[in-house]
């Protein structure tokens, strides 16, 4: 429970509570235009399910009206809730209610919805309102029925029905037009025009002119050492006189472009973990097209495979030292077990951020769980062979529309100022598609768990058993991951057999992987081995200043196997340097020849 929520429910029984809805709709919101944290097109494993439908995909619609027809038919329910907001909206009217939104909410923040007479009773009645709604919906959760897609569709109208969302019932965009002589207005219908033709007819989130890969960002220095049709490995140039003599291979996730790990310098995971002094090394995806949609897990985790042997070969290692990122982990849980089956063990440790391998434990993206809904997704990639970056980051954006659709529409089209300069959005706005076949495996992930399984799925041509995975893990989770809740990211140390440490960071899905050290705000929990239950782990768990980006690296180094003079120059006399890095993968270009 968050602090908000502990107040709320020690207020006084006896006085109107405040919208509880502002602290739903509006959660971990910033002040406008302060970019929020981007949803991730790394974790598409789930979400994706609705990639080529409309926003929300008539299965979810359906369930949806389904669940808020039942809700709303409780006609004793409803008319006990509906003569409290009746009340309610009497004291609004006559200024005698408390009705309040919550102090983060960035809609609410000019003093006109405080101050001036009209806005606070309008505002007010829409907290209210939403309050109502809401309450309804609860009643249906706690009568034992499933609302997940209930709940998404009913925050998606809450959030486009709050007046900031127009002209005329948005002070500051009022006032911003007056004093501009309506150039602001202006600004916002070009804007909008640009939007329509360029971004599908969403807001954009970012400036795309302000950032270029190569030129602002991914710009730590190192080399393409090989390339394939699957994926680049780029080698980092060492910046200290000696190195760890095991090597890193980072395996970032099959959608979105890797650079996420190395934005800006300062701001970067890759830079980081070479100043530690490990050799590190990372797989660029290529992009694919309709041509590549037959790619499949088996792809993606042979190339994982050999990429480890590239890197063995160059350093001369006999193993390496994973990490792989959000979907990267599930690719990476596939070459482990594939290794355990073969007793092999080129591959000294793991390391998993924010990822889930576990899909029955409960998440907001349960929302996309209807069989229709899967179906349909499957027919819509097999259709077109590959899923566009665009469709599934809709996928996202409407699971939080307050921070990712109506922020950037009033600050856009009402306001007239042009969207936010940010390098994390910038990657963000940057997507890769996903290729059918793969797509649809992940789809089998998501709906029926079957990572979990034992037996139920093969890959490289042995059968998945995660019990069977004894290499010793490192596994991190963000307190306020929507995408890939904690408590999610946790359960990985329970299904392998070897040793495994757990590390909670104090951020969200992509903020508590962009971690780097210096940040005051940054803290972590860390201490223990992992139990069953992830609270009571939390329970005994320290918390320490700083990021996890340390504690891994501490974590690595321990178990290292002594240090070697850093290279001189990068790559082998069989993985000879190419391009300078970024490499070209990452901006869909094309190696000379081909």
């Amino acid at each position: 429970m968050t602090s908000s929520e502990g107040a709320a429910s020690a207020r006084d029984k006896s006085r109107p509570r405040r919208a509880t809805s502002a602290r739903r709709a509006a959660a971990r919101l910033t002040e406008a235009p302060a970019p929020p944290e981007p949803e991730d097109p790394t974790t598409k494993v789930a979400a994706d399910a609705i990639a080529g439908t409309d926003p929300v995909g008539m299965p979810v619609l359906g369930e949806a009206v389904s669940d808020l027809g039942q809700a709303f038919s409780q006609m004793g329910t409803v008319s006990g809730k509906g003569r409290k907001l009746t009340g309610q909206l009497a004291r609004i009217l006559v200024g005698s209610s408390d009705v309040a939104p919550d102090p983060k909410d960035w809609r609410f923040k000019d003093p006109a919805w405080s101050e001036h007479p009209i806005y606070r009773r309008i505002g007010q009645s829409y907290l209210a309102g939403c309050e109502f709604a809401d309450e309804v919906l609860d009643n249906l959760g706690r009568n034992g029925r499933q609302t997940t897609a209930a709940r998404f569709v009913l925050g998606m109208l809450e959030s486009a029905a709050a007046p900031t969302n127009y002209l005329l019932g948005n002070p500051a965009a009022v006032k911003r037009a007056y004093e501009t002589g309506g150039l602001s207005l202006v600004r916002g219908t070009k804007n909008w025009l640009g939007d329509v033709v360029h971004n599908g007819g969403m807001p954009s989130t970012v400036d795309r002119e302000a950032y270029q890969v190569g030129r602002d960002l991914a710009l730590t220095p190192g080399a393409v050492v090989d390339r394939d049709v699957y994926a680049e490995i780029i080698q980092y140039r060492p910046t200290t006189e000696t190195v760890q003599a095991r090597p890193v291979l980072v395996v970032p996730p099959p959608i979105g472009r890797y650079y996420f790990l190395d934005l800006r310098p300062g701001r970067s995971f890759v830079e980081y973990a070479v100043n530690r002094g490990l050799p590190t090394f990372m797989l660029s995806w290529r992009n694919p097209t309709k041509n590549e949609g037959d790619w499949d897990l088996d792809n993606y985790a042979a190339r994982v495979l050999s990429a480890i042997d590239t890197v063995r070969e160059i350093t001369g290692s006999q193993d390496v030292d994973l990490i792989g990122f959000c979907a990267g982990g599930i690719l990476q849980t596939l070459v482990l077990n594939h290794l355990a089956a073969l007793g092999d063990e080129r591959v000294h440790t793991a390391s998993f951020a924010v990822t889930l391998l576990d899909f029955g434990q409960a998440a907001p993206i349960r929302a996309f769980s209807s069989p229709k809904l899967l179906a349909l997704a499957r027919w819509n990639s097999q259709r077109a062979g590959v899923i566009s970056a665009r469709n599934m980051g809709n996928v996202f954006t409407w699971m939080r529309p307050n921070e990712l659709v109506w922020n950037y529409w009033v600050n856009n089209y009402l306001m007239g100022n042009k969207p936010p300069a940010f390098d994390i959005l910038a990657w963000n706005a940057d997507g890769t598609n996903l290729p059918a076949r793969l797509h649809g495996q992940f789809l089998d992930i998501f709906e029926r768990n079957v990572l979990c399984r034992p037996g139920e799925m093969t890959v490289l041509g042995t059968p998945v058993d995660l019990a069977t995975i004894t290499t010793p893990t490192f596994v991190t989770g963000g307190t306020t991951d929507h995408l890939t809740p904690w408590t999610g990211c946790y359960r990985t140390t329970q299904l392998f057999s070897g040793p495994s440490t757990f590390v909670l960071s104090n951020a969200g899905h992509i903020q508590s992987l962009v971690n780097p050290p210096g940040n005051p705000k940054a803290t972590f929990y860390a201490g223990g081995e992992p139990v069953d239950d992830p609270q009571t782990w939390l329970n005994a768990a320290d918390k320490h200043p700083g990021t996890w980006w340390e504690h891994w690296a501490d974590w690595v180094i321990e178990r290292s196997d002594g240090t070697v003079p850093a290279p001189d120059r990068l790559g082998s006399a069989d993985h000879p340097a190419r391009e300078e890095a970024p490499g070209l993968y990452v901006r869909d270009l094309a190696p000379a020849g081909r």
